[in-house]
């Protein structure tokens, strides 16, 4: 490696990664925990069974999970526009991701609430809790713990999904790349090295899933110790 190259590389490290922790970790924030927020409502409404709302949730899972995400980006803030509605880059990539990924995440939580025995439903009623007490005491953390892996990976996919916000004039890591091969012309070196930082961010997310999911079994496994004696 030639110095030259070895200095826009060290140069440019700071360069990539700064929007990464100021633009794309918010960006991934944001957007899931309101995909988090859509997918269990999503879900719930499919699991109660109300026919009018269980038609329109699958409605929108049909559409949202049918067509690409890039597109949808597109559409949001390149075509809005022409109704008079004008979003701001950042905001409109947020409600993008959140909506897309808020159709994979309800039915992942509609799979997981699928997966709770009836009966423990039941003897929650029996107990006398109300329909919010047993979904926020016995459905919603059994279902959590089946749905935790899942969830945990499509986490870590939508990191390396918000370089698809470059598109839009988010200024994210792969964006700041990019205005850098255009002043460099190191193509090569400089999409390996932002590869290598989104590698980072996974492979931290990753440790951490693996952490909290021993950490979920841990209690799952006391609590149920619990209860038998």
């Amino acid at each position: 490696m030639s110095e030259h190259l070895w200095h826009i590389l060290t140069d440019s490290f700071f360069k990539i990664l700064i929007p990464g922790l100021v633009t794309t970790i918010p960006l991934t924030a944001i957007s899931f925990f309101l995909a988090l927020v859509i997918g269990i409502l999503t879900a719930l409404v499919q699991f109660a069974n109300v026919k009018v709302l269980k038609h329109i949730a699958r409605f929108y899972i049909w559409v949202v999970r049918g067509t690409p995400i890039l597109v949808q980006l597109y559409v949001v803030f390149y075509g809005l526009p022409n109704l008079g509605i004008m979003i701001e880059p950042f905001p409109a990539a947020v409600a993008v991701f959140a909506v897309n990924e808020g159709a994979y995440t309800a039915e992942t939580m509609r799979s997981a609430f699928e997966s709770v025995p009836a009966g423990q439903l039941e003897a929650g009623y029996c107990v006398g809790m109300s329909y919010f007490q047993t979904f926020w005491r016995i459905l919603l953390p059994q279902a959590f713990k089946t749905a935790f892996p899942p969830l945990s990976n499509s986490l870590i996919a939508m990191v390396k999904e918000t370089s698809l916000a470059a598109n839009i004039t988010v200024t994210e890591m792969f964006m700041a790349t990019q205005r850098i091969v255009a002043r460099t012309y190191e193509p090569l070196a400089l999409y390996i090295e932002v590869a290598l930082i989104y590698l980072i961010f996974s492979t931290v997310l990753t440790w951490v899933q693996r952490k909290a999911e021993k950490k979920i079994n841990f209690l799952s496994e006391k609590t149920f110790d619990g209860e038998t004696r």
